[in-house]
């Protein structure tokens, strides 16, 4: 049975879409030619990519000093984009995980593009330690395995070996939590494909049948992993921030990093996850599936944890000042006044006050300047970064060893190499996989669908008059179309359908046919050329008939049952909506389940 739904509450699915029309459109960008704009966009990215490779090739065959490291600055655009990049994984797999537990039905157009990107993002990330270290080859040192090679043995009071831990731990969780929730997914797209196409679906599918056993331990095993996910994600980025806070150096030796580093990466990672929304709604088409209330839902949390960023900016510069700590307020002071001051002051618009805009529904229902700021805040995270390790590093306690550090081509170059692999990795995904969880999607379009609730809903109470459908006079007396043959199979079943309505002239009424769960926008159409305009002709149609027209009218159509849209026809002639209406909570894409 249907679930009460608030009035006010916005339809998250658009444009009356039946269950196989959401599987047709989630589907079909894994079974058409690409786009040429996906071609435009995957053919940047590997650009950037192939750079970024070279100037490892660069790196590793000349060593790190074609960086611009120097003895004061030994942490610069490596870790800086390490970090940045670890926040962005961190929070992908948190937003999907809380948004789940939370029961959240927004979820259902950001939780796929934010379990990728935390996959894609720490694969990104760990290139930066392994090229940091100097010596590549020789960077299975981090682990703490058995040898006979002396001393060698990993400190384990050391806060970067606490990264490896943790950081594996996540991406693994992360992985299986991701890959668990495409497994229905590619059942469906197996069942669509043939050929070799249909084995490779098959095993990345692992037999899934659908059975109600299958669904039940689909369902405990992601909530699961969710519970272990989201405290494994505020312990990771608070490692993380271990990496500065148990430093001696003033401006990084302070409590506040775990919460900070954790807001943070919430806010960059949200922030990252509308970026590729908004790009995949664009590639992709599916502005019916990722609307507007998704993307105020999101820019929602940015406003919040934007917010709670600022005020630990704040906090941090006022501790500096109450701890009479002269080297502390020294390293505050230095960031906003020394050198790197452009870095600063960057920080603060980008992350304090460029999120502000979203107080005003406008532009927070706004596309092009929530992709502007969701930009710009990402450009302002990793400003953060830099501020916290380059400016710190660049003036210690010993004035003789003050130092400026700027980036060389090859440190430019890698990080554009990784920002390629990262798009070029998530655009691929969207070519093999659905970038909208289907599954979850029809779960939730009887409660969120635009047929079901907000302005255009289809009403059911008990007043007959407020639901019976407004004739419309069509005044075409001949529709040419290429449906002709459905229209030959319909003409006779039409006629005798019923004689109450009859032409008058050149004038037809016509019923609005999608209230029958079941037809959509598409397949109404094909029963209107069909002859077949009201519910009472529909009610006195046989279902073979109509099978007959919707199997003549195309492949795409010819998996839809009528067998109960007679029936409905009949209830919804005659008045009774809230009989159709139990009728269809008993129904699922139009048939008895």
């Amino acid at each position: 049975m249907s679930s009460h739904v608030s009035p006010i509450r916005e339809p998250l699915i658009q444009g009356n879409k039946s269950y196989h029309d959401i599987t047709v459109d989630l589907v079909s960008p894994t079974e058409r030619p690409p786009s040429p704009a996906w071609i435009v966009g995957i053919i940047i990215s590997i650009t950037l990519f192939a750079f970024g490779l070279f100037c490892i090739g660069w790196t590793v065959w000349n060593g790190i000093g074609t960086w611009n490291l120097n003895r004061t600055i030994g942490w610069g655009w490596d870790i800086t984009n390490f970090v940045w990049w670890i926040g962005i994984g961190h929070a992908g797999t948190l937003i999907s995980a809380i948004l789940l537990l939370f029961r959240q039905k927004w979820r259902t157009g950001v939780n796929r593009a934010a379990e990728a990107m935390t996959i894609f993002a720490v694969m990104c990330a760990a290139l930066f330690p392994g090229i940091h270290v100097g010596r590549a080859w020789v960077v299975f040192y981090f682990f703490p395995y058995p040898n006979t090679r002396g001393p060698l043995w990993p400190n384990f009071n050391s806060p970067l070996l606490w990264d490896l831990f943790a950081i594996s731990t996540y991406f693994t969780v992360s992985l299986l939590f991701w890959y668990a929730g495409l497994v229905p997914d590619f059942a469906t797209v197996r069942d669509r494909a043939k050929g070799i196409r249909r084995k490779i679906y098959n095993i990345l599918s692992f037999g899934w049948t659908g059975s109600a056993k299958h669904w039940q331990r689909w369902e405990s095993l992601c909530l699961i992993l969710a519970g272990i996910a989201t405290p494994l994600v505020l312990s990771v980025h608070t490692i993380v921030s271990f990496d500065f806070a148990t430093s001696v150096i003033p401006g990084w030796h302070t409590t506040i990093f775990p919460p900070y580093f954790v807001a943070g990466a919430i806010f960059s990672g949200f922030a990252m996850v509308l970026t590729l929304m908004i790009i995949t709604r664009k590639l992709f088409n599916l502005q019916d599936y990722i609307t507007i209330a998704h993307v105020e839902s999101m820019n929602k949390v940015i406003l919040v944890t934007g917010t709670i960023v600022g005020v630990a900016y704040l906090t941090e510069l006022f501790i500096a000042w109450y701890s009479g700590y002269v080297y502390e307020q020294f390293a505050f002071f230095n960031r906003a006044a020394g050198p790197y001051w452009w870095s600063y002051f960057g920080m603060m618009f980008c992350n304090v006050i460029s999120p502000q805009i979203f107080w005003k529904k406008k532009y927070r229902r706004s596309i092009a300047v929530t992709f502007f700021v969701s930009i710009v805040i990402n450009i302002g995270m990793w400003f953060e970064r830099f501020v916290i390790i380059a400016t710190t590093l660049a003036r210690d306690y010993l004035p003789s060893s003050w130092s400026y550090y700027s980036p060389t081509w090859v440190e430019m170059g890698i990080f554009a190499g990784t920002i390629g692999l990262f798009f070029t990795l998530y655009l691929l995904f969207a070519r093999v996989a659905p970038v909208v969880a289907i599954a979850e999607v029809k779960s939730i379009l009887k409660s969120s669908g635009n047929q079901y609730v907000g302005p255009d809903a289809h009403k059911h109470s008990h007043s007959k008059s407020a639901h019976e459908s407004t004739p419309v006079i069509n005044h075409d007396t001949a529709v040419t179309n290429d449906l002709s043959v459905a229209s030959g199979i319909a003409t006779g079943t039409a006629a005798s359908a019923t004689k109450s309505d009859a032409k008058v002239g050149s004038t037809t009424a016509i019923d609005d046919l999608t209230k029958i769960e079941g037809i959509g926008p598409k397949i109404s159409e094909i029963l209107q050329n069909g002859g077949i305009n009201t519910f009472a002709q529909l009610a006195g149609t046989n279902p073979a008939d109509i099978k007959n027209m919707l199997d003549a009218a195309g492949s795409r159509f010819q998996t839809h049952d009528p067998g109960t849209w007679p029936e409905q026809a009949a209830l919804a002639r005659d008045g009774k909506w809230d009989e159709l209406n139990d009728l269809q909570d008993r129904l699922d894409g139009g048939k008895y389940v």
